[in-house]
């Protein structure tokens, strides 16, 4: 059974968010572990940190992961902006490994017209600094699939394929598969035929095992777009059947599957898009 949940939000700690995740009924969860607009943000407080690994085993909630601050663009030109974004990056793998998470989800970055051979090169350098100056930590950075809007990077498989052939420490680098983004960016995979195209082109060239974490949102736009809106659930240009051949593939059973769809405070409409996924699972 696919292991379904939503972003959580972290307002009063950390583990707040699995007391929300547990309320609605996730099996797992994706947080921000700083503010996600901010370059510097005050640290975890320890005692949070154990509250958090306590929420963990009275939740069942796992795996849990976390995603990085907007702001962080580590494809950039601008060597002011690339070096906070490292430093920013930085922190977020720390944070993450206090808290043990799976990993953080990054969008590779904007070469903003440096182009994208460019582009891609900072990037690598970037998270080489990063990765060494973590040396031994299990959190894996997971780059995200993205829709290709302006001058952004990861919207082709081959793109976030060579940025993890290139870095110095692969084994530190998987991915996030963003059904709104990888749509967006042309890949159709509504139909039994087009989502076995899709996935074995995925495999062909990031490898199937090195998906480790989805985003499940349906998409404001059509096809090949461009644009990053997401939608709720089967409400889209995706619609409910792209969805189905994803929760019914068994080699993404163990892989943590997240909302990112519009949410009020009350988080009815997280209760409501897991009841649609869940009404999809075949047996």
């Amino acid at each position: 059974m696919p292991l379904l949940g939503a972003h959580m939000s972290v307002a009063g700690g950390v583990s707040k968010a699995l007391d929300r995740g547990k309320s609605i009924g996730c099996d797992t969860i994706q947080i921000f572990t700083r503010n996600n607009n901010r370059w510097v943000s005050k640290p975890i407080p320890p005692e949070e940190i154990q509250r958090f690994h306590e929420k963990v085993k009275e939740t069942g909630i796992w795996p849990v992961f976390s995603h990085a601050a907007y702001l962080i663009n580590l494809a950039g030109p601008e060597e002011g902006l690339w070096e906070k974004s490292i430093a920013a990056f930085l922190d977020e793998l720390e944070r993450a490994e206090a808290l043990g998470l799976l990993g953080v989800v990054l969008h590779p970055g904007s070469h903003m017209g440096a182009g994208e051979e460019e582009g891609i090169r900072r990037i690598v350098a970037a998270l080489d600094r990063c990765h060494e100056a973590t040396e031994g930590y299990k959190t894996l950075t997971l780059l995200e699939v993205t829709a290709g809007t302006g001058a952004h990077l990861g919207y082709r498989f081959e793109q976030l394929a060579e940025i993890r052939a290139r870095v110095r420490h692969p084994e530190r680098v998987a991915f996030c598969f963003d059904t709104c983004h990888a749509f967006a960016a042309g890949y159709d995979f509504r139909t039994e035929e087009g989502y076995a195209r899709v996935m074995e082109e995925l495999d062909r060239t990031l490898g199937i095992e090195n998906v480790r974490a989805f985003h499940l949102n349906d998409s404001k736009h059509p096809l090949g777009s461009r644009k990053d809106r997401h939608e709720h659930i089967g409400k889209g240009y995706i619609g409910l059947d792209g969805f189905r051949w994803l929760l019914n593939d068994p080699r993404f059973d163990t892989v943590p599957m997240v909302l990112e769809t519009p949410k009020s405070k009350d988080m009815h409409e997280d209760v409501e898009n897991l009841a649609v996924l869940r009404s999809l699972i075949r047996g």
